[in-house]
């Protein structure tokens, strides 16, 4: 079959990577791609925004099955303009992504079917909002409604830091229509990590764990970013958690959604804190996460293309997921600046010397420039490895990454660090939660 990818980032390309890889597959396209997805299949520059021109170029390149990486077409609709055209696309209907376009819409959805969560207050008024700060205790966590490209979360621990947020959603409007809600709620603390499901409105088979980096700074310091690396899997989740985490949050949701009448076809992203009463949401995702992606692609043996294959007909309830038992860890390298202000357009140097056998280097924001890879974004590439164990696989990825250079590169020099911990305990430091 034939297969259109849309988007741009590290996750298509990790997408593009393992779709180009089954049987089933004959031409990948992805729209608009970049500068590595280049090399493995043909980039057409269509924006993912431009959903009526997406569906020309289906119907008139005979396209089998379109994937959507990001959210916003997601939530924008794409999916409905396909099926009404009759085309096969992967991914949530418009009234089923909203448990990522909007945080509030989750909320109460996690609230009417008991789905584990941090207790909060939702305001749409920013004087009524500024008004409960006074007696809400601290630490606590704003949240706009709406998408804000991984950036509308703040952890305050201070009240003028929560004021501040609330004026940037509510009052400066940073983040447009996406903060004219937004939510107050009470800071969870635990462990992070990722689980992702893929649903075909009924049956879903759950993926294997990963936990990302979403602060800029190592040791979860400095403000949130769309994520700096992954590892998969998370220690943290052992098969018993997995199997609680599947009762009492992917079922009563994917359940939930089928009795309220939208379906949840796609990829549920469910981002947990692991607390001492057990996991509770911090955030839902329509999509494959970024850079999870990157980290738990690289493990998975079943066919990508048969599973998503499965989702929009029907029948995932006989797919059998199996697992290469190898750690995997992607480090996101990133533009100076980032997530605030950075520049483009620096030539990317030392991506052929990476001729390790179990290295990847997946990538996202670049761009051909004639012989050269140049950045064209803030997340500039995800270097990823696999090893034996965690530890083989961080000193692997690390090795690579230092053959990589571009002016003003940055990158965390931690990631894996916590799976480390659950191999060699000692004291734990508390995380807090988004």
């Amino acid at each position: 079959m034939n297969v259109l990818i849309v988007g741009s980032g590290g996750r298509e390309h990790a997408l593009a990577w393992k779709i180009k890889k089954s049987p089933l597959v004959k031409d990948v396209w992805c729209a608009p791609g970049n500068g590595g997805i280049a090399s493995i299949a043909r980039c057409v520059d269509i924006a993912p925004s431009d959903i009526d021109e997406l569906v020309n170029f289906v119907k008139k390149n005979k396209v089998d099955l379109t994937v959507v990486g990001p959210e916003a077409p997601l939530v924008a609709g794409i999916v409905d303009a396909f099926e009404q055209k009759g085309l096969k696309i992967f991914g949530p209907r418009k009234d089923a992504a909203r448990l990522e376009g909007s945080k509030v819409f989750a909320k109460e959805f996690m609230q009417k079917y008991s789905v584990p969560t941090a207790p909060c207050k939702i305001f749409d008024d920013i004087d009524e909002a500024m008004e409960f700060l006074t007696v809400a205790p601290l630490p606590l966590v704003v949240k706009a409604d709406g998408l804000a490209s991984g950036k509308g979360v703040f952890v305050c621990d201070k009240i003028q830091e929560a004021r501040d947020a609330v004026d940037q959603i509510m009052g400066r409007k940073v983040f447009k229509e996406a903060g004219e809600k937004i939510i107050i709620e009470e800071c969870l603390f635990g462990e992070e990590a990722s689980i992702l499901a893929v649903s075909d409105g009924k049956s879903y088979v759950i993926l294997d764990s990963a936990q990302d980096h979403k602060r800029i700074f190592d040791d979860d310091l400095g403000p949130n970013t769309g994520g700096m690396g992954a590892y998969s899997p998370a220690p943290v989740i052992t098969e018993e958690m997995l199997r609680k985490i599947g009762i009492q949050i992917i079922d009563p949701v994917i359940r939930g959604m089928h009795k309220s009448g939208t379906p949840f076809k796609g990829v549920l992203y469910a981002g947990l804190m692991m607390t001492d009463e057990g996991p509770r949401v911090l955030e839902f995702n329509v999509r494959f996460g970024d850079p999870e992606t990157q980290a738990i692609l690289p493990r998975l043996k079943t066919d990508l293309a048969e599973i998503l294959q499965a989702s929009c007909e029907g029948r995932l309830d006989k797919v059998k997921m199996e697992w290469d038992k190898r750690s995997c860890v992607c480090v996101v390298m990133t533009s100076g600046g980032y997530p605030g202000e950075y520049e483009t357009g620096k030539e990317i140097k030392g991506l052929d010397a990476v001729k390790d056998d179990h290295t990847l280097v997946f990538h996202a924001g670049t761009k051909k420039k004639g012989d050269k890879v140049v950045t064209s974004g803030g997340r500039v590439l995800g270097v990823t490895s696999l090893g034996n164990d965690i530890e083989q696989a961080i000193e692997r990825v690390y090795q690579s990454v230092e053959k990589i250079k571009f002016d003003r590169c940055f990158f965390r020099r931690d990631i894996g660090a916590k799976a480390l911990k659950h191999l060699h305990p000692s004291p734990q430091t508390t995380v807090r939660g988004r």
